[in-house]
Parts: structure tokens; sequence; C-alpha cells
């Protein structure tokens, strides 16, 4: 039996189980779909501390490299549940099962995808899904933001520091956000709104140049641009969980700043709880507090 077992190896993940081996703790880390989660999937990061120019892959695979050094055990298995047993946790995998004292979930919240042609082979390549993380990249270039809520709105305001224009596409004749946010939004003179459309295809070859726009009238028409912004809502993924932790209304696992579930000895770490920030900084965060705050609910039940 481990004492620990992590959900999830992005950077939550990852920095919990360093944290937990740095303890003495065995742990093992599950993940089904690829090392560093959404950040490996980021181009140039620029805002993580002490590494002002790196790849999202190249920060990701340093993570994993020093777990893995530290002893850190992965089971490359997607999770579907979890099950209280004597002792602990029975983490259950498609594949095989894990036991554990304790468990840190750590899944994150997965940006949804136009799912539209040349989304996924542009990402890190003028496709992004996250305005403060790529925004600096786009200084006095033009660029498009898809969305309709308050997520999408935040994200052109924000982006008007850096972008000479903003084209804001929404696929319905009004947007979802919030009154003050619209009005904000509105009033900016570097954003341009086109309402009733929906970008059915980003076009370039190693990098965006423009996207394909389909109007409600039937009208299509090929638009040129720097980059896109896609802020379609995010999704956590921790219904496999629900039976034994509390989940909001929105799927986000309910815990405090002390990373604390509503059930002993399970903890959770990074996007994929209740929050108002979700950065690559808050996330490593996370996984220092839940991993310590493991390592301190093992001392108390093994005394």
């Amino acid at each position: 039996m481990y004492d620990i077992a992590i959900i999830g190896a992005g950077p939550a993940g990852l920095t919990a189980g360093i944290y937990a081996r740095r303890a003495g703790k065995s742990a093992v880390i599950f993940e089904s779909s690829g090392i560093g989660g959404q950040i490996a999937q980021a181009g140039h990061i620029e805002n993580y501390p002490a590494c002002p120019d790196i790849l999202g892959i190249d920060l990701s695979n340093a993570m994993y490299e020093q777990a893995e050094k530290l002893g850190c055990d992965f089971a490359f298995d997607a999770v579907t549940g979890i099950e209280r047993i004597d002792g602990g946790f029975n983490v259950k995998g498609e594949y095989e099962s894990h036991e554990a004292k304790t468990v840190i979930i750590a899944t994150g919240a997965y940006c949804r995808h136009l799912g539209v042609e040349g989304e996924e082979r542009l990402i890190g390549r003028g496709v992004s899904y996250c305005a403060v993380c790529d925004g600096a990249f786009y200084r006095n270039k033009e660029i498009i933001v898809v969305g309709g809520g308050n997520s999408a709105l935040e994200d052109a305001v924000y982006l008007t520091a850096y972008a000479k224009k903003v084209t804001l596409i929404h696929r319905r004749d009004e947007f979802r956000a919030d009154k003050a946010v619209i009005e904000e939004a509105l009033k900016n003179p570097r954003i341009q709104t086109v309402m009733n459309a929906r970008v059915v295809e980003i076009i370039g070859e190693d990098a965006v140049s423009a996207v394909k726009v389909a109007h409600n009238d039937g009208i299509s028409e090929t638009v040129p641009t720097d980059g896109i912004f896609i802020a379609v809502g995010r999704e956590p993924k921790n219904r496999a969980f629900a039976s034994l932790i509390s989940l909001d209304e929105s799927g986000y696992v309910k815990a405090d700043e002390r990373c604390l579930t509503t059930c002993d000895g399970i903890f959770v770490a990074g996007d994929c709880r209740t929050k108002e920030i979700r950065q690559l900084t808050t996330a490593t965060s996370d996984g220092t507090v839940a991993a310590l705050a493991a390592v301190a609910y093992l001392k108390k039940i093994e005394s």
C-alpha cells in the first residue's frame, strides 16, 4: 500500500509527488493521457519564476524527471473511481488498481475545444486557451477571441493591453456575460465584435495565419489573424469521485486553501478544485500544500 496516490501528472500532481517523496513517503502518480497536462501543449512560457522563456514540454519533462528521480512510481492509466478500504483507499484504473493511505486528486480542468480543422495541429502555434499565459506574445498584432461568456469578454479586454486589434466572435446574437463585463468590452475601441458567426476552420502551416468564419446567414469568409484565443468554457473531470467528495455545480472539487476535501484522507490540488485563479504557479502551489497536508494526515493516523 502506497502512502499517497496522486491522480494526474500535471504541474500540481508532479509537485505533490516531489514533496511526498522529499518527506519520505511512497507515492504513485496516475496519468491517463500525457505527462504535464495542459502545460505540455503550451508554447513558450514566460511567467514561471526562474524560467523567463521555456517551452511547456521542456518544463513538464523537467518536473517529471525530478519526480521520477526522487522515486515516484507512475501508473499510466485512467482512474475510474476511488473506494474506501481498511486503512485507506483503492484507486481503480481501467487496467490496474493501487491501494494508498491517502489520495490527492489533481486531474486539472480542460479547456473545451472548438473541434474544427487545424485546431489541434496549431495549438501553441497561434491557437491558445489562456490569455494570461500567451497574451504578451501578441504585442501590436491582430487576434481573435472566440466565446460569449465572462471569460471570453474578459480575455478580450485583457488582450487589448497587447494586441492592436481584438475581434470577438460569438455564435449567438447576444453575449452571455454579466452586464458590466459586456459594457466594458463594448466600450473598448480595440475590440470589434462579430455576432451570429462560428469559426469553422483554423488556417496556417507553421503558425496561424487566418480563420474561416461561417455566419448564420450562410455567408462564409476567411479572416486573416495572427492568433486565436478560444474561451468557450472549461471542464473538470471529477465525476468519478462524486461518491466520496463534494463537487460544486460546475463539477469542481470543493476545498479550501488548505486543499482539504470533504472526505478525510482525500486532498485536491490544481485547476480541478474550487478557486479563483488557475495558473501554472497556483497549480504547483496547490501541489505543495496538498502533499504536506497529506503528510501531516499520515503522521496523525500513524501515531
